[in-house]
Order: C-alpha cells, then structure tokens, then sequence
C-alpha cells in the first residue's frame, strides 16, 4: 500500500498550456511623437502625436492631449482629443466633449456627447474595419 513500489508509475511532464493572453495597455505619452505604422493586439492610449497607421486588434483611446493623423483600424475607440483622417471602428466608437474629429468615419455603433466638434463623412456598418468596396456611378469596380 503506501511505499510499495510495484504499482508506482513515473509522473509523465505535464505540458503547459498556452499562457493566456493578458490584457495590456501599450500607451504613448505626452510630448511623445511617432511617425510610421504600429500594429498592436491590446488597448493603446495615445497622449501623444501619431503620423500615420494605428492597426488594433483592440480598442483605442485617444486622451484629450493625443493627436493623431492618419489611419486607424480598431475594434473600439474613445475619442477625447484631436483626429485627422481615416478611422475604422469595427465595434463602438464614443466621442467625448473634447473631442474635434476631421475625416472619413466607419463604425457599427456611434456616441457623441455634446461639445464635440465632429466633422467626419460617416457610415455605419457592421464589420467597419473592412475597406467599402470601390464604386464609381453606382458599379462595382474590380
């Protein structure tokens, strides 16, 4: 029974189960300047300026002192400071007061709180982050 060696089998390694993923929060800081394309997979917060290309698997804060110009593509964004160009919100998309929006808008859902200043073309549509398919005079082009 206890201590007997005969029924006694070799403990097998156990594999380790993939980590799950952590929730993150990558974050670019006031008097912080980047140009260029980043690709991120958790929230990231924008205090400063961004030129360019912002893809996220996640959501997007712009605090009240971030700019951004450019693109991006996020599954939700908060709005608190300034956007200039194209943005592409697959989820939610919630402008604060603070806000001043300029550009091509594309979300499936939309809140702008008064004192915003939003002056975007937008359309809302499921899936956003997907380019519209390219029309000219009512045809698909291919």
């Amino acid at each position: 029974m206890f201590g007997s060696k005969k029924n006694k089998q070799s403990a097998a390694p156990k594999k380790n189960a993939a980590a799950p993923k952590t929730a993150g929060l990558n974050s670019l800081v006031q008097q912080t300047n980047l140009e260029g394309t980043i690709n991120a997979d958790s929230d990231f917060r924008v205090d400063g300026t961004i030129k360019g290309i912002l893809n996220c698997t996640a959501k997007v804060i712009i605090g009240p002192t971030g700019t951004v110009e450019g693109t991006i593509k996020c599954q939700n964004a908060v709005i608190e400071g300034q956007f200039t160009g194209e943005l592409r919100v697959s989820d939610s998309l919630t402008v604060k007061e603070s806000a001043k929006l300029s550009g091509d808008v594309y979300t499936s859902t939309l809140v702008v709180q008064p004192g915003a200043i939003f002056n975007v073309v937008c359309k809302m549509t499921k899936g956003a982050t997907s380019p519209p398919t390219p029309k000219e005079n009512g045809k698909v082009l291919n």
